[in-house]
């Protein structure tokens, strides 16, 4: 397996024990150099999928491997828009991203397909064949708060999420009002977990808490499924 693949474990936890792990993360790792005053920050993204509803299906079969792509925003802020794509194969997870226009995100989020053009990343001219092969378009906007820390050994990132929401408001994507829909039952959040070789047993241990459920599932899954497939919410 290359180098460049990550270990990702998620667990649902409520958010007082999410309270409880941030407490003791603060005492052994730094936050992320990108977080603001509150320590955390506010993650928009848009993620892509076939009329057939392929890369859902693929994450609620289990399908190994298999990938998708999204579009990320930070803050509700144009000044930055990533297009990433997150593969997933043998339980460990890669990412490539690249930096896109506010004009060729726009074009995408309309379902509309821009041109080929020379000098275009890689990873974008991927995209934008795929788009075309696999009519890839627009499938659901996931938005959450985040709180993460890191610490070197290990290139260990741990993150804290909460208010998980899903949207379909693909025109509002940039508007900090975009309606949206809460996806997890009231007071429930995500912890996941990331490392390349090692775990610290130091850090590992901190994690050790009542209530951690264990998930396969993204969040990119939970949103369709209670946005688009009638999962309920108590």
């Amino acid at each position: 397996m290359a180098t460049e693949y990550r270990h990702e474990y998620k667990y649902i936890c409520p958010s007082a024990h999410l309270k409880v792990l941030e407490m003791r993360l603060k005492a052994l790792l730094r936050a992320d150099n990108h977080t603001g005053p509150s320590g955390s920050y506010l993650i928009r993204s848009v993620y892509f999928d076939t009329p057939e509803n392929a890369c859902y299906y693929e994450n609620e079969d289990g399908v190994d491997p298999r990938s998708k792509y999204r579009i990320r925003i930070y803050n509700s802020n144009s000044d930055r828009i990533t297009l990433e794509r997150k593969a997933k194969c043998r339980s460990m997870t890669h990412k490539d991203s690249c930096i896109i226009s506010r004009e060729m995100c726009d074009e995408m989020l309309a379902g509309r397909i821009p041109e080929i053009k020379q000098g275009m990343s890689p990873l974008l001219v991927k995209m934008l064949t795929e788009m075309r092969l696999k009519v890839m378009r627009p499938a659901v906007i996931v938005q959450y708060e985040r709180k993460p820390f890191v610490h070197n050994a290990g290139n260990v990132r741990i993150t804290l999420d909460t208010a998980i929401s899903s949207s379909k408001a693909f025109d509002r994507f940039f508007d900090p009002q975009m309606p949206k829909r809460q996806i997890l039952a009231n007071g429930m959040g995500v912890l996941e977990v990331k490392w390349d070789q090692f775990l610290p047993s130091y850090i590992n241990d901190q994690l050790q808490i009542e209530g951690l459920q264990w998930t396969s599932f993204s969040k990119y899954y939970l949103c369709r499924k209670y946005n688009d497939y009638g999962g309920e919410i108590k």
